[in-house]
């Protein structure tokens, strides 16, 4: 197991839920980790929580912001070695019922935010043969659903795009890897039409957490690309 003590990591989502859970995780694991989302008072409560994380304030869907936050990270903390994308909304509801405002909501958040981030830190891990992105997506991205086209079309995305890129920049010692969970207990529940499934069988943010410390404490001369999450028990 590779020691990430030390590392900086940047997580964003993560004032709530799995962004939260993965933020947490990975400073008990020893990194120093900037936490980002929209709702300052949910960063402060994630950042207690892990005791030193650095908190800024970050709408992923805007390129400006996206590339403030990976800046101010790299100049407070030094060069980002760690980037999971968690952000992600999920809307509901019928495609012919489905407004532009909607579409551009969950497009732009779950996917063109992956893509921002990602372009922005590359060219330092790509001098540095060194790296991890952690995109994570969901299993509504291997399989529609209805009532979901949009959200499922944002995750199979985000898979199509990770799976992409890692191999574009292997060769340079940088790894990407894709995390699809399946239904997982948090707040976006609602948003995502799944509240109706049995809450305690389903998968905890610390399920999803697990898995991102196993994908960046693998040794260096291997990778896990993949990791598919699904609660033992349908809920």
């Amino acid at each position: 197991m590779t020691d990430i003590k030390g590392k900086v990591a940047v997580v964003t989502g993560s004032g709530r839920g799995i962004g939260r859970a993965i933020a947490v995780e990975l400073a008990r694991k020893g990194a120093r980790v900037v936490v980002a989302a929209r709702n300052v008072t949910e960063l402060e409560e994630t950042a207690r929580l892990t005791g030193s994380a650095t908190v800024f304030p970050a709408d992923v869907r805007k390129k400006d912001d996206v590339h403030r936050l990976l800046d101010h990270a790299a100049l407070q903390l030094g060069p980002i070695d760690i980037l999971v994308n968690a952000a992600g909304v999920g809307v509901a509801g019928p495609v012919l019922d489905f407004s532009d405002l909607d579409y551009d909501a969950v497009l732009d958040t779950n996917l063109k935010s992956i893509f921002f981030a990602s372009r922005c830190v590359l060219p330092s891990m790509i001098e540095r043969r060194t790296g991890h992105i952690i995109n994570i997506a969901s299993i509504a991205g291997k399989v529609g659903s209805a009532n979901l086209a949009v959200y499922c079309a944002s995750k199979f995305g985000v898979v199509g795009f990770t799976q992409a890129l890692a191999e574009e920049v292997r060769q340079h010692g940088i790894r990407v890897s894709l995390i699809c969970p399946g239904s997982t207990d948090t707040s976006f529940l609602g948003s995502s039409g799944k509240s109706s499934k049995s809450r305690d069988k389903m998968l905890s943010p610390a399920d999803v957490a697990h898995a991102v410390t196993t994908i960046v404490t693998q040794e260096a001369n291997s990778f896990i690309s993949e990791i598919i999450i699904r609660p033992t028990m349908k809920p």
